[in-house]
């Protein structure tokens, strides 16, 4: 079985245009799919995660937000399985999602 691996939502990474491995592209991707918020994306507007859950209480964003992280990542990056979400705060009130994935066996 493949190793479990952290997926932040915030990073200080940028976007590689060209990742050296695929291992680095799927975890980009779903990095990028975790920081998009719904509606978002011109051509896309399913892509990201649907934010609605803003303003509510905290135990409700994180299921509500959980829901839509399953959701994104299952239908855009299907390379990966989602093992664990937890959540991290930071000192502005923001609800960070950190993802723990791993990545699906490939034939």
């Amino acid at each position: 079985m493949a190793n479990q691996v952290f997926v932040l939502s915030l990073s200080n990474e940028g976007v590689d245009f060209g990742p050296e491995t695929e291992q680095k592209e799927i975890l980009q991707n779903v990095r990028t799919i975790i920081s998009t918020t719904k509606y978002s994306v011109p051509l896309d507007r399913g892509f990201g995660v649907d934010a609605t859950f803003l303003d509510q209480p905290m135990a409700v964003a994180q299921a509500s937000i959980s829901s839509e992280i399953l959701r994104a990542v299952k239908q855009y990056e299907p390379r990966v399985t989602i093992t664990g979400i937890s959540f991290d705060g930071d000192p502005d009130g923001r609800l960070l999602p950190k993802v723990e994935v791993v990545i699906n066996e490939t034939e």
